[in-house]
């Protein structure tokens, strides 16, 4: 299920965002099985593609409770899980990774810890002592900023079924030092 949150200034480009989202799920994210949890949602079509127009680090958090509230009046066998785009807010990593603590303490004001968990995806992901260059980072590098809303319900589910879950993380860097910036970019070819 697609929306596009308010008019986005240029309605095509905002069709253009999220195919290249979605392109970016089916190659990176389950193509290489970067998370193992994300093929089932996908599949049963219960991944919500929310791109925002919002520009300021407050329309952001608006619409972020926005579709929260969403997320808890709809069934989670029709919404598990939403990426919310945002293309023209938090361009900059270090303001995007800042900004993340807004994003908790939102979180937790609403009395919603222990029911969502809010992971990051940018185009500039740097994980901490790493080089920008490290394909590392890859892993969670999305083709726009985007707030990926998690029931955390569906994240446990999904752990007790995974062997080995936390093993995850290291074998997606293996994965990512395998594959390498050339075959990175391979996937964008076709």
């Amino acid at each position: 299920m697609t929306e596009l949150l308010k008019p986005y200034p240029d309605a095509a480009a905002g069709e253009d965002i999220i195919a290249s989202t979605k392109t970016w799920l089916e190659r990176a994210v389950i193509g290489l099985n970067l998370c193992p949890f994300a093929k089932s949602v996908f599949v049963k079509k219960q991944v919500r593609y929310a791109l925002t127009a919002a520009s300021t680090p407050d329309e952001l958090l608006a619409e972020l409770e926005h579709e929260l509230a969403l997320m808890v009046d709809t069934d989670p066998a029709q919404l598990d899980t939403t990426l919310l785009i945002h293309p023209l807010a938090m361009t900059d990593f270090l303001d995007f990774h800042f900004f993340l603590g807004e994003v908790d303490a939102l979180i937790r004001n609403l009395g919603f810890e222990g029911i969502f968990q809010i992971a990051s995806l940018h185009p500039q992901y740097e994980f901490a002592g790493s080089e920008p260059d490290d394909i590392a980072n890859f892993t969670n590098r999305s083709p726009y900023p985007t707030l990926h809303l998690l029931r955390e319900s569906s994240i446990d589910r999904a752990v007790a079924a995974f062997p080995d879950a936390e093993a995850i993380f290291e074998r997606n860097i293996e994965t990512m030092e395998r594959l390498g910036h050339e075959g990175w970019k391979k996937l964008w070819l076709s």
